[in-house]
């Protein structure tokens, strides 16, 4: 460890995580305990403009700096950073924290001048060449949310207990809602976590007359039964997190909609295919997960001998729901 930085609180901390949505929700305890740790100090967090609605607010962090990831496409994107990292002001980090672990994130902290790079042993393109410091990471995995705060330790920050996930009350939808429903995200980008769209359909039906609210990524779906409330495609982030805390249950595939959950409310259940849940499901021990044909709390969760892939049925669902729901 630096000893300078182990005595001396660093003016400036750059965070460098700018992507993707579930990894910026794991990253927010390790920043919550920076704060607490060195609570003069300024915590500015680069993050791509799609994201930073997450970051309003957020009493961990003094300034948000929005990296335009989409004019930086190819080499010749590449050659603008350092231009507009100029616009910045001159604003060099004592201390920048790579929680990214990319080669594009540790040549930003080199550009700006930081005085000392962190990251991770597992970092990736040979980026941990540009680190004062590698924090090393054990044999055994971990969940994403404890790999960042791992990476604070590592710079002899303080731990905190209970992680503390600083996310924005949100706002509200204009479209009418009921006053009570099931918040249902049934696609994810990833290869193999979505839910069949006639298996959505079925799902609604099933769960008739109780209303559910679909929200997530832009589908063209069949006819949807009256008791359902069609946003895909129609919410901001904000508006999401609104919905998620007003929610009687969510229901999510392995994805950063369901991250955002799992930092709001327990009451959730997160299905996984093919992905691990000790390792990107809900990091919230009261949360459900629906895995290899059982249902189960994440906090017990065990693998089995065999791993299966394939997603639960529209009524096996619907009935762990109406159980949830009475209670």
């Amino acid at each position: 460890m630096d000893a300078g930085l182990s005595s001396l609180a660093p003016k400036r901390i750059l965070v460098l995580k700018p992507s993707s949505l579930g990894d910026i929700v794991h990253t927010l305890p390790a920043v919550a305990a920076l704060r607490a740790h060195w609570p003069q100090s300024e915590i500015a967090w680069m993050v791509n403009s799609e994201w930073a609605p997450l970051l309003e607010g957020n009493p961990a962090i003094s300034r948000i700096i929005e990296f335009p990831r989409r004019q930086f496409r190819g080499l010749r994107g590449w050659l603008r950073i350092p231009r507009w990292l100029g616009s910045l002001g001159g604003w060099e980090p004592d201390l920048t924290i790579d929680f990214q672990g990319l080669l594009r994130t540790a040549l930003i902290a080199r550009f700006m001048g930081s005085k000392k790079t962190v990251g991770l042993s597992d970092a990736r393109e040979g980026s941990s060449f540009f680190y004062n410091q590698v924090v090393p990471l054990p044999k055994e995995p971990l969940h994403a949310v404890d790999r960042y705060r791992r990476l604070v330790l590592g710079l002899g920050v303080r731990e905190i207990q209970t992680p503390v996930f600083n996310l924005p009350l949100g706002n509200a939808p204009g479209a009418s809602l009921p006053k009570r429903f099931v918040l249902l995200h049934p696609f994810s980008r990833g290869e193999g976590k979505s839910m069949d769209e006639n298996d959505v359909i079925q799902l609604c039906r099933d769960l008739d007359p109780q209303p559910v609210v679909l929200v997530g990524s832009d589908r063209i779906l069949g006819k949807t039964p009256a008791n359902v409330t069609n946003l895909l495609g129609k919410t901001s982030l904000l508006e999401l997190i609104w919905l998620i805390r007003r929610a009687d249950f969510t229901v999510s595939v392995d994805s950063g909609p369901m991250h955002m959950a799992a930092a709001i409310t327990p009451r959730l259940l997160s299905i996984h295919t093919w992905s691990d849940p000790r390792l990107v499901g809900p990091y919230n021990p009261e949360a459900w997960i629906w895995k290899n044909g059982v249902f189960g709390r994440i906090s017990v969760y065990s693998p089995g001998s065999a791993e299966k892939i394939d997603a639960p049925s529209p009524r096996v669902i619907a009935d762990f729901l109406r159980t949830q729901l009475t209670e």
